[in-house]
């Protein structure tokens, strides 16, 4: 949880390239003009952990009301990173920006290190400088960029050319204006799909599943729809799906790299695996050896492959006596009485 303590609207104004080996710098334009949207929080991280869960929480809301595609590799949404340290009761300390940060797993190591740096820093008796930093990801350390004691940050103006923007709630709305011409801050909340944290308790209460568990379904984009998918149409033991897509359908997706939209085992034909993991008629470990096959392009339905390989598992006492009399049988010098 974080406060939000303000959000500007921007424009990209390009981006410089960097060629430390021929000692020179290029401007790319290509994105000048496009807007930006900057959320701005208040200092209410403790480690890199925590801003890196915010910010996955971020995405998956901007995600949700389809603002942002979530690619954060591409440039669709970057992260700086103020960070300072203090004793407890004391004024918040000297702070360096981060900047730039495009993974989940940078935030959380850049925000680290500097934090153990400053730390470092200060045991030693030095001082820690106002500064804007990048982060080296083959290293794991940030490098200064420019110091902000010496030089003019940013400065921000307004747009001459835009109205002002005034925000009503239904007991405000002034009248004889058109919808068009208002933005109704209690419509557009109604307006809103289901956002993640309203869905992970959805989960939860209906298919009674933990919190990490549905976590985990939320935050994979395309993951809830396909579980759900799958558990509505059997009708079966949703824990039994979670575990069966979480564990197996997962690990071939990751290690192959392909989305859950691209899966070769689409969710029609996980249904019918899990109708016989239900019914008993295979095993777990078959289930598994069914599902290899299927990742490595056999386009035919679990039951069929199950019956070409003969791997129905044999749950009748009396049969399963029957072959081992017959083991025995056949094998009579390999017994000990």
């Amino acid at each position: 949880m974080a406060k939000i303590l303000q959000i500007q609207l921007e424009q990209d104004s390009g981006k410089s390239l960097h060629d430390d080996e021929l000692r020179r710098s290029l401007i790319d334009l290509n994105r000048a003009g496009v807007g930006l949207m900057e959320i701005v929080t208040a200092p209410d991280f403790s480690t890199g952990t925590e801003a890196a869960a915010f910010i996955k929480e971020l995405l998956l809301i901007l995600q949700t009301i389809k603002v942002c595609d979530g690619k954060m590799s591409e440039g669709s949404l970057r992260v700086d990173a103020n960070v300072s340290v203090h004793h407890p009761g004391q004024p918040l300390g000297v702070r360096t920006e981060v900047k730039n940060l495009n993974s989940i797993t940078g935030v959380t190591k850049a925000i680290d290190f500097e934090i153990k740096r400053q730390i470092s820093e200060l045991e030693k008796g030095n001082e820690i400088f106002n500064e804007t930093k990048s982060f080296d990801y083959v290293t794991g350390k940030t490098v200064t960029m420019r110091d902000k004691e010496r030089l003019q940050d940013y400065r921000f103006m307004p747009e001459p050319n835009l109205l002002p923007l005034r925000l009503y709630t239904n007991d405000t709305l002034p009248t004889g204006l058109s919808d068009d011409q208002i933005v109704n801050v209690d419509k557009l909340r109604d307006s809103l799909p289901l956002l993640p944290a309203q869905k992970r308790q959805a989960v939860q209460d209906k298919y009674g599943l933990s919190y990490n568990q549905a976590q985990f379904l939320v935050g994979e984009e395309g993951l809830l729809e396909y579980f759900t998918d799958v558990v509505e149409e059997t009708n079966r033991d949703p824990l039994l799906t979670y575990n069966l897509l979480a564990n197996q359908v997962l690990m071939y997706l990751n290690r192959e790299d392909i989305s859950i939209h691209n899966s070769p085992v689409c969710s029609k034909r996980l249904k019918e695996l899990v109708v016989l993991l239900s019914h008993k008629t295979i095993s777990l470990n078959t289930a598994k050896k069914v599902l290899e096959v299927m990742f490595e392009g056999d386009t035919r339905l679990p039951p069929d492959i199950v019956e070409h390989h003969n791997w129905k598992q044999i749950t009748d006492p009396d049969k399963i006596e029957e072959y081992c009399l017959d083991a025995i049988t056949k094998n009579h010098k390999l017994v000990n009485l």
